[in-house]
């Protein structure tokens, strides 16, 4: 559980099964090269060689569709290389506030999405609300800020979020600040050292089911994940409370 310097928030361990619902079911289609295969003529006779038709149609893989941008100037910006549609999920919402005898309770957290812009006002919110209010099944709006989830090419998506406390709004963090508390990976990327290793307590249980055993990111090969850090800055990454799951979102992308 870690805690805010300026608030006394943390990320909390759920117990699994509990609070976390049912991890988001990933683009994984097609999963593995498929194809058909064709004999013509299908009847012939000896010494004769009938004409062998094949197509094979290989894994989509998400970078051919999307560039990935993790510069300074535009951490975790996703860029389509062709018209694409975008469904969105929240996988969860990390940020708590404890309180005396060690109990806790979810803040509300606010999950922001921007299209083909960078600045502040073009972020529009997606989700608000804590922990409890996430189901990773459903696929959230973006009506205000898409057009039937399409995302034209070279049009870059960027992602944000902040907590609110005690009245007040925490740091508003976004992939065009410049820092890296927004982070956007694919499957089999390896996160970042500040995210908690798969068996490690700290990992947050919605979080575990989009980790392999060996830490690297699952999900399906048309998705995205992005991770936020919330309650610390960019210059307190050797605080354990820096582990980038206050806010976690799946990005699945399609072609129609």
């Amino acid at each position: 559980m870690k805690t805010n310097p300026f608030a006394t928030l943390s990320a909390v361990v759920m117990t699994m099964g509990s609070l976390a619902p049912s991890p988001a079911t990933a683009q994984t289609i097609p999963a593995i090269p498929a194809g058909s295969l064709t004999a013509f003529p299908t009847v012939v006779q000896t010494g004769t060689k009938p004409t062998l038709t094949w197509n094979i149609s290989y894994p989509s893989v998400i970078k051919d569709y999307v560039t990935i941008d993790s510069s300074s100037t535009s951490a975790s910006t996703v860029t389509p290389k062709q018209t694409l549609y975008a469904d969105v999920r929240i996988l969860g919402a990390g940020v708590t506030a404890s309180y005396a005898g060690g109990s806790y309770a979810f803040v509300p957290t606010e999950a922001v999405m921007s299209y083909g812009s960078t600045s502040s006002s073009s972020y529009k919110r997606i989700f608000y609300g804590t922990n409890l209010n996430v189901n990773p099944n459903t696929i959230v709006s973006t009506s205000g800020i898409l057009t039937n989830s399409k995302v034209d090419i070279n049009k870059p998506l960027r992602f944000g979020g902040r907590y609110y406390y005690n009245n007040q709004w925490g740091t508003f963090c976004k992939s065009s600040d410049g820092t890296d508390n927004v982070r956007t990976l694919v499957n089999g990327d390896i996160p970042p050292s500040n995210i908690p290793a798969y068996n490690a307590p700290s990992l947050e249980s919605f979080l575990r089911p989009y980790l392999d055993s060996t830490g690297r990111v699952k999900i399906g090969p048309m998705d995205v994940i992005v991770f936020m850090e919330l309650t610390h800055s960019a210059a307190q990454k050797s605080n354990p409370g820096y582990d980038l799951q206050d806010m976690v979102i799946l990005v699945t992308f399609r072609t129609n």
